[in-house]
């Protein structure tokens, strides 16, 4: 079982979804397979929708091409952590909200299109009430994240022109175009 990102009833004073803040980002995922899955298997390893796919396939005893972008789950499923598997995981998003950035197990990195960033401590602060984008004494896990930022961005082929902003400039005949329609 999974289901879509979760939606804002107020936190952050917001509304609907798809913003980078834990309400919104995490989304449940439960998988029953008693061949393969011990039952009371919990993980907290990063897992992406983009893993679905590969999970199926390899499930399915099919060949996984290439090209897709995820990884199968099944190791993770099974109580094992691969070899290689992410610390760290990259978001965007390109409608109302504009924003990209990076996750790992305690630090997420936001950044808005048009400007600003938000940086939180989950552990010290779950609830991402306070940025420490600006905090000197965070200035090693903003560079680590920055990095890390690019690093993903270079893993998943996502160039400059492909960010939110600038997709929204190309774009913007389109965006209007689909902002009339919903307007009938």
């Amino acid at each position: 079982y999974t289901s879509d990102n979760g939606m804002f009833l107020g936190e952050h004073s917001w509304h609907d979804k798809r913003l980078m803040y834990e309400e919104s980002l995490k989304i449940p995922f439960l998988a029953r397979y008693p061949k393969d899955i011990k039952a009371g298997t919990v993980s907290d390893e990063i897992c992406l929708n983009l893993d679905f796919p590969e999970t199926f396939l390899d499930y399915a005893g099919a060949s996984i091409p290439s090209d897709m972008q995820g990884v199968s789950l099944r190791p993770i499923f099974e109580g094992k952590k691969p070899d290689g598997w992410r610390n760290s995981m990259f978001y965007c998003y390109y409608e109302g909200g504009s924003q990209y950035g990076v996750r790992d197990k305690r630090y997420k990195l936001i950044c808005y299109v048009g400007g600003g960033y938000d940086m939180f401590d989950l552990e010290k602060d779950p609830l991402e009430m306070k940025s420490v984008y600006d905090d000197p004494a965070y200035a090693d896990v903003r560079k680590t994240l920055e990095k890390e930022l690019i690093k993903l961005r270079k893993q998943y082929n996502v160039q400059d022109k492909d960010l939110p902003g600038a997709w929204q400039e190309e774009h913007k005949d389109i965006i209007e175009e689909s902002k009339e329609k919903k307007r009938i």
